[in-house]
């Protein structure tokens, strides 16, 4: 079952509105990092980042750390451009609103040792070193490029629940 105060199912779908304001954003975004010269030293959402890839349980604890990590990152962005801060603001909003529902849905985990392996910790990992190990203008670009898959997929996904699985795997496969 949910979580007491876990309202997550309502981000199936972003309203209209809500989407126009981040389409809006992502296109500021871009367009002010092609003047910005944006080297990366890895990819920090690979193309592989799929929550459907994780355990239901996991999944929750995979977007809070994605969602995380952009918000820390657009945040920055808004506060040094000020022009960039105005179109940011509503999605910027939104996005705080849905992380903070989300937190309400993960549930401590009950063990006391460590509670991820794998695939998941090794994602969490990699979203923890990058703010140290890539520049600004690269951490910028990830989740700039990463924003739309994480609004579409991965928050519908978790919003989905067990059912995230059902469409999973009709146009790609994945060979373990």
């Amino acid at each position: 079952g949910s979580a007491r105060g876990c309202h997550i199912a309502q981000f199936k779908s972003l309203s209209p509105r809500e989407l126009q304001a981040f389409k809006r954003a992502k296109d500021a975004l871009e367009e002010s990092l092609l003047l910005k010269d944006c080297k990366c030293r890895s990819r920090l959402f690979p193309r592989t980042w799929d929550l459907r890839q994780l355990q239901v349980r996991e999944r929750p604890v995979a977007l809070e750390a994605e969602l995380a990590l952009t918000l820390k990152v657009l945040d920055a962005t808004a506060d040094t451009d000020p022009a960039l801060g105005d179109v940011l603001d509503q999605p910027l909003h939104t996005l705080h609103h849905i992380l903070s529902q989300l937190r309400a849905c993960i549930q401590p985990q009950p063990t006391a040792g460590p509670r991820t392996r794998g695939r998941l910790h090794r994602w969490l990992h990699r979203l923890q070193e990058a703010p140290k190990k890539e520049s600004p203008g690269c951490l910028e670009a990830s989740v700039t490029f990463n924003l739309f898959r994480l609004l579409a997929r991965d928050l519908n996904c978790v919003a989905s629940g067990d059912l995230c699985e059902a469409a999973a795997h009709h146009h790609h496969h994945h060979h373990h």
